[in-house]
């Protein structure tokens, strides 16, 4: 079992891999630059434009907002949730969503999440729940190794030192259940999915996470909180079809080693241990 249902597609990898070294060598013979080959990779023309085209893709949040607020009307037209709206200014996240039971939930969006900007979060204060949305829209990247990246080295360290709850992670995009990334879940019933605006949808991949995080010294473990716990994970999972079985519950255990923090993370999914750590010491970026 893997820490998320879904793998990198070895054969698109592949195809990235042999484009890329074919443009690289061919490069200078695109545009009409009208320099040599010399004077093109001399003067940087190459590295620039692949800086500034990655750049752009990475600013570029139109498609990512556009899915998000389709997906959210989707679920206040349902009445899985009562009401959402973006929020303004510079906050350190990006949705606020009223749930039924009155409870308020904030959202903050991330892109794939193996980077250090998912260690930049801020749980508002008025914040019933929490929860880290991750839209990584690059289908070559390897899910698994995101996943387990953003729940382990990123977010535990950060929700550990800066004593911040994460109360779940989305993992789920428009991407997801395409020829780009195909599902897993849809293999043996392709009927599992939900038509949102222009997109179909397979269920979501869902990580629910402790309500308190453990503290030295007991060494007690902080275990995932139950789903009912967690309103908008819950209002995902039936609005989009999601089996119980495919949850996903996260666990922290810490400890001190020299007078330096430590930590294990474990996922759990169907009753059984998918993924855990060692207890590693905590590095922020």
């Amino acid at each position: 079992m893997s820490v998320i249902p879904c793998k990198q597609d070895h054969n698109l990898s592949i195809l990235v891999d042999e484009y890329a070294e074919s443009l690289k060598a061919h490069a200078h013979t695109l545009g009409n630059h009208g320099l040599s080959e010399e004077q093109f990779y001399g003067a940087g023309v190459f590295r620039g434009a692949i800086e500034r085209i990655r750049g752009q893709f990475s600013a570029e949040t139109t498609g990512k907002r556009e899915f998000v607020r389709d997906i959210l009307n989707h679920m206040q037209d349902g009445g899985f949730i009562a009401e959402w709206e973006p929020t303004a200014g510079d906050n350190r996240h990006e949705y606020v969503v009223k749930l039924p039971t009155g409870k308020t939930s904030v959202v903050e969006p991330k892109g794939c999440l193996d980077g250090n900007n998912t260690t930049i979060f801020e749980r508002p204060p008025y914040a019933d729940e929490f929860f880290i949305w991750s839209l990584c829209q690059n289908a070559a990247a390897d899910p698994r190794l995101n996943v387990w990246s953003g729940l382990h080295t990123r977010l535990s360290s950060e929700m550990l030192i800066r004593k911040q709850c994460i109360d779940g992670v989305i993992v789920w995009d428009m991407v997801c259940g395409t020829v780009g990334r195909p599902c897993p879940k849809l293999f043996e019933r392709p009927n599992r999915t939900t038509r949102v605006a222009h997109y179909t949808v397979p269920p979501t991949c869902l990580y629910v996470l402790p309500k308190k995080l453990p503290e030295l010294p007991e060494r007690i473990i902080s275990a995932a909180q139950t789903l009912e716990e967690v309103e908008l994970l819950r209002a995902f999972h039936l609005c989009f079809g999601g089996n119980d079985d495919e949850i996903n519950y996260v666990d922290f255990d810490v400890a001190e080693d020299k007078g330096t923090l430590k930590r294990r993370t474990r996922v759990r999914r169907n009753g059984a241990v998918v993924k855990e750590s060692n207890l590693t010491f905590i590095r922020r970026a």
